[in-house]
């Protein structure tokens, strides 16, 4: 048996566009998944995510290449991979009518689960997820934020090897939201593989083990945080205080070109490519500006990474 739980090789997706060009929403991507590890795909809007988890997730069929779970193929085999993944993709709706309780029993039922176990799972996961009032209020009834709870939740009340997420924490609370990642981590430990795509870029840099970011289609780069920190050596995060925040400080920060800055208070904070040797300087001349109460200096977060490898999108 592989030592992969998902396996990609040359996948290729085109959709062909009467009197355009084709679109290549993915453009030979490779890569494997071991078990038990947390997978992050980033990428900004359009590059091409979304049609890979669908792909995964047999729902929609590549162009070329091929990719397996747990050793089957998705296109030939798409009924084992179906009984071996869970998955809350983005535009996936619970079932509407059905009650929060009934969503949760029926996909236990689809997996297999007998009526006792889907019983005490369900009334498990509504507590996990805080839905538990919500249990015989049918889902088209609920707020945006309370319908991604019954998503997610549903993967909780099946044991299938890999699990897919697409941006789970959607509308969660910032204490769910934290509970939810400690449940993944459990879950990871147990030797499940999570799969998961995230806006939000801390969660994937506290979460994931390994990240591939995704670009127009293609890879642009792959591997755990430290990796990808040496892929753009030179990014630095630089943080003052003022006790009083200058007048010219935006037009000095512009002046430095940075990757992204913010001016929140009395704080700035500017990610920038530059050489080691100059970050000294810079934090020199903008501490000329006014008093300063505190500074920081730190290495690349994922976020300035991220923008550093998808800048040309």
């Amino acid at each position: 048996m592989s030592e992969f739980a998902l396996e990609v090789k040359e996948l290729a997706k085109v959709y062909q566009r009467h009197g355009k060009p084709p679109v290549r929403a993915v453009d030979g991507i490779s890569f494997g998944v071991p078990r038990g590890e947390i997978f992050g795909l980033l990428g900004p809007n359009g590059a091409g995510k979304t049609t890979l988890l669908k792909v995964l997730t047999t729902l929609l069929r590549a162009t070329s290449g091929s990719a397996t779970i747990e050793g089957f193929d998705v296109a030939t085999q798409a009924l084992e991979v179906r009984r071996r993944i869970a998955m809350v993709l983005q535009e996936t709706a619970a079932e509407l009518f059905l009650s929060v309780r009934d969503n949760l029993l029926t996909y236990g039922r689809f997996h297999g689960l007998d009526a006792e176990t889907s019983r005490k799972r369900a009334a498990d996961v509504m507590e996990r997820f805080q839905i538990a009032k919500d249990a015989g209020r049918k889902v088209q009834d609920l707020s945006g934020g309370s319908r991604r709870r019954v998503q997610v939740a549903k993967v909780f009340m099946v044991n299938t090897p890999v699990v897919f997420l697409d941006e789970f924490s959607t509308g969660m609370d910032p204490i769910l939201k934290r509970a939810v990642m400690g449940y993944l981590r459990e879950e990871a430990a147990k030797g499940r593989t999570i799969v998961l795509t995230t806006q939000i870029l801390s969660e994937a840099e506290e979460l994931c083990d390994d990240i591939l970011i995704m670009n127009r289609g293609k890879q642009v780069a792959r591997g755990d945080l430290n990796a990808l920190k040496l892929l753009s050596a030179g990014l630095y995060d630089i943080l003052l205080t003022f006790d009083r925040l200058p007048e010219t400080i935006a037009e000095d920060v512009a002046r430095l070109a940075p990757l992204r800055s913010q001016i929140a208070g009395n704080t700035i904070e500017v990610s920038l490519k530059v050489e080691e040797a100059s970050v000294l300087e810079i934090v020199q001349e903008l501490s000329k500006k006014g008093r300063v109460l505190r500074v920081e200096v730190s290495g690349a977060s994922l976020e300035d990474i991220f923008v550093e490898l998808t800048k040309e999108a």
